[in-house]
């Protein structure tokens, strides 16, 4: 089953962001993930929306998205991610 990262980003720190897109990226070396979508102007329908960036990344399974976001690279880019911005993120298991 699918297994989905979605993430609403707010940056205050671009050039730490930056960074972090960078250790991100790299943090996926051997890891089978599909990035879906990168939007800086999603159109909200409903309610309120924490962004403007969102990101929308396609994992086959739980186990592989935990190899990614559980790895050490990783956390160590959550880290930078998190002083450069204010995020909202989830993961959602698919359908099917």
């Amino acid at each position: 089953m699918p297994v989905y990262f979605l993430a609403q980003v707010d940056i205050h720190d671009r050039a730490g962001y930056d960074r972090y897109q960078k250790m991100a990226g790299g943090s996926m070396a051997g890891v089978e993930a599909k990035v879906l979508a990168i939007d800086d102007q999603p159109g909200p329908l409903e309610g309120d929306w924490a962004g403007p960036r969102t990101v929308l990344i396609e994992f086959p399974d739980e186990a592989m998205f935990r190899k990614w976001y559980d790895s050490s690279a990783y956390k160590e880019a959550i880290k930078v991610r998190q002083a450069a911005t204010h995020t909202n993120a989830v993961m959602l298991h698919g359908m099917g």
